[in-house]
């Protein structure tokens, strides 16, 4: 239980927002559930008075206040009909503004419950960014997405549903208990033990089913983001699952957890559906004993009818919210396992943050220097080892060696989406751990190999590269990146949507797009990672004539498996395993037995 209430309030936290309304809406219940309490009441004239024509009978012991013993001696020297009248016109007005409270509480309840959606996806999406490179290669796109889609909707539910019943219930069992209690207690003795021994017996098997529905909507959780996952791999290669003819296979992977969906969401749901009639069994059992030895204090006289039918709906009362609460109790064991979800992303580590004294970059005067630089991803093995490296500013260098050498991650250690481990990363003598992270960053121009494009217009996808461009900053961008002449060619040129991911797009556009994109943010570091590896060669040239130009007025840095792209650089790279192997021009490394010339000569035996 300890432990229960201790991630219930750590749930509840994500409504701290909204204290306000919470309050207000918790008054509202107060007010409503008062209300319940006199619509319940109104059986004692109803019953009494009006339609037996008898006088209210009280038993001593139950010490009613002069205000309440004043209000049934007027009751009972009142006529009937007279009184028909009254309490007519006072059930109308009654009911009104029960209506208007009811409103109020469950609009207020829903308008927090939207509050903490709209609040936790932002929380979730600002986290999402904060987060490191290496977080993503832990997680599954279609998880993450389940985090900010499914599981928060599960954290509403308990908090515009849940909450709002929860207290309402709560308030209804106390009114509803204490008004039985005490005409119990002033009937025998013996009522208010058997209402204590009956009504616990619903708390244990609601506790022990509660806990064995949390664990259910953990597994129904995980099996919504491993369907997102399964989604989000699919559409996104549905290309190369129709290519293999996959489509068969695909489709039993999606059956086979789709059918593990099911099954655990129906065993959620058996036992959730359990929880009600045990409670109104347990309920009307007791509602039976207190009939059997009630009812024979009305036939002797002891008690008037009115006063019994109110003790008698009293506990009756209370069984409907003691029904709802065991409801409640599921959902939020269901809330609880998404909440633990939640915060496990919102509690990750962000690695790549900058300091509380970070530097701001400005400019980029002289050089970047790896020195004594080893990375490894996780605990695995070093994946660049004991890198020494100056590129000055202004010089191109290209990057080239085997898949898997470690070229790609050498370059992604600049900007800072990963930390070394050992040795520094320094630009112009500051470690670049050291600087805001922004600063640096803007200071950088990448175009990768997986062309990221979004589904928005031609033009937005290029002014992404720079806020605020001017049109004619995105169409010379355009320009030099060769990217021009198909754009205009589009239906909507500028203004066409490309798709997603620019699905509508050949490689070779896609590509040009970035580049221009990369060419609009006039970063003064400029990184290629394989940036034409999807061009045709008239384009391929055409893209090396405009980087050759950059070259002139940024510092370059060229990835390229194509070793004809890289024979014009400063330097050549070689790597090999992590390491650096070789340092030199082009014509310098085909002279001797290099790995550089092995790979040249594989490239153009032909």
């Amino acid at each position: 239980m300890k432990e229960f209430l201790k991630e219930y309030f750590r749930l509840i936290k994500f409504a701290s927002g909204s204290k306000g309304l919470l309050f207000l809406a918790a008054l509202c219940m107060g007010v409503s559930t008062i209300f319940d309490g006199i619509s319940l009441g109104m059986i004692i004239p109803l019953s009494d008075r009006i339609m037996t024509n008898k006088a209210i009978i009280i038993p001593d012991k139950l010490h009613l206040s002069a205000f309440l013993m004043n209000i049934i001696d007027k009751l009972n020297n009142t006529e009937p009909l007279v009184l028909l009248k009254i309490v007519v016109i006072f059930m109308i007005f009654l009911f009104f503004f029960k209506g208007i409270f009811f409103f109020l509480q469950n609009y207020l309840m829903n308008v927090v419950g939207q509050s903490v959606i709209r609040e936790v996806r932002n929380r979730l999406y600002a986290q999402f960014n904060r987060l490191s490179l290496e977080f993503y290669a832990r997680k599954r796109t279609g998880e993450l997405i389940s985090r900010i889609t499914n599981d928060v909707g599960f954290i509403t539910q308990a908090i515009s549903y849940a909450l709002t019943d929860c207290i309402y219930n709560s308030m209804q069992i106390v009114l509803y208990t204490i008004m039985g209690i005490a005409i119990a207690v002033s009937i025998s003795w013996k009522l208010p033990i058997i209402i204590f021994i009956i009504f616990p017996l619903i708390g244990f098997p609601v506790l022990k089913i509660g806990k064995r529905i949390k664990k259910l909507s953990g597994e129904i959780q995980n099996k919504m983001a491993d369907l997102n996952s399964l989604l989000a791999e699919t559409i996104q290669g549905v290309y190369i699952v129709k290519v293999f003819c996959r489509e068969k296979y695909e489709e039993e992977r999606f059956k086979n957890i789709n059918h593990q969906y099911y099954k655990y969401t129906l065993k959620s749901l058996k036992r959730t559906l359990m929880l009600s009639p045990f409670t109104e069994f347990v309920g009307v059992l007791g509602a039976v004993i207190v009939l059997t030895v009630v009812g024979k204090e009305v036939i002797f006289g002891n008690l008037s009818f009115g006063v019994f039918g109110l003790f008698l709906g009293s506990l009756m009362s209370i069984i409907k919210p003691i029904k709802k609460l065991s409801n409640v109790h599921a959902i939020n064991q269901q809330a609880i396992a998404a909440s633990t979800r939640i915060y496990n992303v919102l509690d990750e580590e962000v690695k790549i943050k900058s300091k509380n004294n970070a530097i701001k970059m400005t400019e980029f005067k002289e050089q970047i220097c790896f020195d004594k630089v080893v990375f490894r991803y996780n605990e695995e093995e070093d994946v660049l080892k004991d890198i020494n490296l100056q590129i000055k500013r202004g010089e191109t260098i290209a990057l080239v060696g085997p898949s898997g050498a470690g070229k790609s991650t050498l370059v992604s250690l600049i900007p800072r989406l990963y930390d070394s481990q050992e040795g520094v990363v320094s630009i112009d003598g500051v470690n670049v751990k050291d600087c805001r992270v922004k600063s640096l960053r803007q200071m950088i121009a990448v175009v990768s190999q997986e062309m990221v494009l979004f589904h928005a217009t031609v033009r937005d996808n290029i002014a992404y590269g720079r806020e605020g461009a001017t049109e004619n900053e995105i169409i010379e961008a355009a320009k030099k990146a060769y990217a021009y002449g198909f754009i205009k060619n589009l239906p909507g040129g500028f203004d066409t949507i490309i798709g997603d991911r620019g699905f509508r797009l050949s490689g070779g556009e896609r590509q040009r797009i970035a580049l221009a994109r990369a060419i609009l943010k006039e970063a003064p570091i400029l990184i290629l990672d394989e940036a034409t590896s999807q061009l045709d060669s008239e384009s391929e040239q055409l893209i090396e004539e405009t980087v050759y130009r950059l070259m002139e007025e940024k510092t370059v840095i060229v990835i390229a498996h194509r070793l004809s792209t890289v024979q014009r650089a400063n330097r050549i790279v070689v790597m090999e395993n992590g390491k650096i192997v070789e340092i030199g021009k082009h014509a310098v490394l085909l002279e001797s037995n290099t790995l550089y010339k092995k790979l040249y000569e594989m490239q153009f035996r032909g």
